[in-house]
């Protein structure tokens, strides 16, 4: 126990935390009539909240995104199961990838021609995947938080002075008051994420399950810190200006699974734009706040070289990133369509398109299908990397 709260203490040092001279007593709720500081216990209500964000979801998608996707001609069907050949599912549940090397001996001993066996795997691997209406529904819910988060977010933050000059963030900090709509937009959020993280385990399944857990952990940890160092204007800032681009990027999504190409692809565009404008002109405008007004007003300490670092290290990614979303498009542009997602997080996103698009055309040709379906797979796998590190370590730096 005394380890314990040696450990307790060493972490939360006031000369690590909070600016010099300043104790976890100053800024404790009720410390000051003038100001209503934020309370560390208020960090538990994300959770109870989390599960009301998963039923809202559960219904949204069962009462109405389901029933729109099914009437769009969305498909909701599974491939059929693959023959039970134990031999095979045991092979299989080593990898779902079909090494060449197994073919023969797979064969001597299901007595399978190697041409049954990789027909079987692609049908076992296809059985696998989600359904499209699956997917559908998933993105649309994404697409929905986004669009009511980015709202909120502007209606809150509309009167606050920080909202329109940033180095509003640091006058008198770090005693600055909590009002009920920011501790509304703070614990929604972290609830939004506390749904994540209990709900990835029966979405669909991504390549990137674990690093997607860890991520949310993640967020939720910085999120928690800025709370309790009383850095939620900042904070405010960063998630107002990421949920942006990500309304466009769901809806991106969601209108490919629709089968509606054209539309798709403006949609991306206008995704392209609104993430140039938010990513790389209003961000940078709060880390150049950060980083050179912040000094000139309060007195540093360690916490804040740290969250800064971490901005700054976000802005190096969205530079990356944004070099690959314009890559996507230039390929787009020369092939007449979106041939990819730079941030989608499902390895199938891609064949779902391409199947979309031969549909729309009437069909085209074998080779031509394969043609398009592996130049956007090289696209794809140029960014899978990139995207599903984006799709929510930008949310990282929300909790700033």
């Amino acid at each position: 126990m005394d380890i314990i709260n040696k450990f307790s203490s060493a972490f939360w040092s006031t000369d690590i935390w909070l600016p010099p001279n300043v104790t976890w007593a100053d800024i404790a709720p009720g410390s000051r009539p003038d100001v209503v500081h934020a309370n560390y216990k208020d960090l538990i209500w994300p959770i109870p909240l989390a599960a009301v964000v998963m039923l809202v979801r559960y219904t949204l998608e069962r009462f109405w995104i389901s029933p729109v996707g099914k009437s769009m001609g969305i498909r909701s069907s599974r491939p059929k199961k693959a023959a039970n050949v134990p031999i095979l599912e045991n092979a299989y549940a080593k990898s779902t990838r079909l090494d060449n090397k197994w073919l023969g001996p797979l064969s001597k001993q299901t007595d399978m021609s190697e041409r049954q066996i990789e027909r079987w795997w692609r049908l076992r691997r296809a059985q696998d995947k989600p359904s499209t209406l699956v997917k559908f529904c998933e993105n649309t819910w994404r697409c929905i938080y986004y669009l009511y988060s980015f709202i909120f977010g502007v209606i809150v933050l509309w009167d606050k002075p920080w909202f329109w000059n940033v180095k509003s963030c640091w006058y008198g900090y770090p005693h600055q008051s909590i009002s009920n709509d920011i501790w509304w937009y703070y614990m929604i959020s972290m609830s939004f994420y506390w749904s994540l993280t209990g709900t990835q385990f029966f979405d669909v399944k991504r390549k990137d399950f674990w690093q997607m857990f860890i991520h949310h952990m993640v967020t939720l940890l910085l999120m928690s810190l800025s709370w309790v160092c009383n850095l939620h204007r900042v904070g405010s800032l960063v998630l107002v200006v990421h949920d942006c681009a990500d309304i466009f990027l769901e809806a991106a999504k969601l209108t490919k699974y629709a089968n509606y190409q054209k539309l798709c692809d403006a949609i991306f565009a206008i995704f392209t734009v609104v993430w140039i404008v938010t990513r790389l002109g209003f961000f940078p405008r709060i880390i150049y706040s950060s980083s050179v007004e912040a000094p000139q007003i309060l007195p540093m300490f360690p916490a804040y070289y740290i969250f800064n670092s971490l901005l700054l290290m976000l802005l190096v990614l969205h530079v990356i990133w944004t070099y690959m979303i314009l890559k996507i498009v230039v390929d787009s542009l020369q092939k007449g369509l979106m041939s990819g997602d730079i941030r989608s997080s499902d390895s199938e996103d891609l064949t779902d398109s391409s199947e979309n698009v031969r549909q729309a055309n009437g069909g085209s040709s074998r080779s031509k299908s394969k043609s398009s379906t592996n130049s956007g797979g090289v696209s794809q796998r140029k960014s899978h990397s990139v995207s599903n590190h984006t799709a929510d370590t930008e949310q990282k730096t929300i909790s700033k």
